[in-house]
């Protein structure tokens, strides 16, 4: 793999379905994982197979139906569920388990009653045993953001020794500032033995709103994979939202990093994912919320009129909006107007503009929004 190619790894249908109630059948996965492959990610995790029957079949099913990304079932570190993950993916072509177990203080006291010897043993067995039936193996340090960089380290380098392919460093519980996550990743590039060998992945959370930043500096710090969801859906306050960490990338040619995605097709995935987890998206959602290219004040508007540039980065085509919105409402100016009012097929000189635009204000402070119905009668009134 070109060393500066960063995989994308979705986790849409496993840890984004976590959410209360955005529970998926077979069919609507199999629909969304086929828009994941069409999208471009390099890993669709399918689901968590021993978790229940139906989470078994959907893994079984995606196999099947997807032949170009990675398909990666979920497992504990525990023979049965590796055991049952390895069954799910029988007719994958491409094949991960994704196995694993906590590595901070917390979850060896308090989770498994237990000290950091026995976990090392117990992360190295899970991987060896994972490593029985596919090739891939990802394993996972729950956790790993409050754990000991050390111990860590330790971990990272048996399971390396176990046959692991990928090392996942998980933020859990969102606790981690961007400046220690990215030094994590830094001390394991330099302090675990192997670690040129295998790719290290980022699994953020959004706990405090930083599991985009944190991924990025898991990039800059040589992360290679980003674990992801479409529109940032997941356990408690959600995952890394796929549309932001890969429009960064785009976006800032000095990471010098590259990914597969193609990024016109965000926003119609983010739109079937809403629609099928019944989870909206928030307006002023980055990238994909209704918001994103919208302007409503008379300054940016005046403007974006003027070129797009002046307020919006990202050209709305490529992310698959058809064109910046300009909303019209009692904090627009005459330009928007006059903008707006040609959208709908009038063409009004200064002197017009000027009466029009006072009739529009009357209007405007009654109603949130002004309409293109709206804007035909404001003219006929101002005529």
């Amino acid at each position: 793999m070109d060393e500066n190619h960063v995989l994308i790894f979705d986790t849409t249908l496993r840890d984004g379905e976590q959410v209360p109630g955005c529970k998926l059948n077979t069919p609507q996965k199999i629909e969304i994982a086929q828009q994941l492959e069409a999208l471009g990610v390099d890993v669709i995790e399918a689901g968590f197979p021993i978790s229940s029957p139906g989470d078994f079949n959907s893994v079984i099913e995606i196999s099947k139906n997807i032949s170009e990304p990675i398909i990666c079932g979920l497992s504990r570190g525990v023979k049965k569920d590796i055991e049952v993950a390895a069954d799910a993916l029988r007719f994958a072509r491409r094949p991960r388990i994704h196995t694993g177990i906590g590595t901070s203080d917390y979850h060896i006291k308090h989770k498994f009653n237990s000290n950091r010897e026995n976990i090392i043993e117990w992360a190295s067995g899970a991987v060896a045993h994972a490593k029985s039936f596919v090739e891939d193996v990802e394993f996972y340090a729950e956790d790993a953001g409050r754990t000991d960089n050390e111990y860590l380290a330790r971990v990272c380098e048996a399971v390396i020794k176990a046959g692991a392919t990928v090392l996942n460093i998980p933020d859990t519980t969102g606790y981690c500032l961007p400046d220690e996550y990215g030094a994590k990743i830094k001390y394991l590039v330099d302090n675990v033995r192997g670690i040129e060998n295998v790719i290290i992945s980022a699994h953020c959370h959004n706990d405090l709103g930083l599991a985009t930043a944190n991924s990025i500096a898991a990039i800059m710090n040589g992360a290679r994979q980003i674990e992801c969801t479409i529109n940032g859906i997941g356990e408690r306050a959600g995952n890394t939202s796929l549309e932001e960490v890969t429009m960064i990338m785009k976006q800032h040619p000095r990471l010098n990093v590259t990914n597969n995605i193609n990024s016109r097709l965000l926003n119609p995935i983010s739109r079937l994912v809403a629609d099928k987890m019944g989870m909206m998206v928030q307006p002023n959602k980055a990238i994909v919320g209704s918001n994103a290219f919208a302007h409503s004040s008379g300054i940016h508007q005046d403007g974006v009129i003027k070129n797009r540039e002046t307020y919006e980065i990202i050209d709305p085509i490529e992310v698959g909006v058809d064109e910046s919105m300009i909303v019209l409402t009692a904090r627009s100016g005459r330009a928007a107007l006059a903008y707006r009012a040609h959208k709908v097929g009038h063409t009004l000189s200064k002197l017009e503009l000027d009466k029009v635009y006072n009739v529009f204000l009357k209007h405007a402070d009654m109603k949130k929004e002004i309409l293109d119905e709206d804007i035909h009668q404001i003219i006929s009134e101002a005529v």
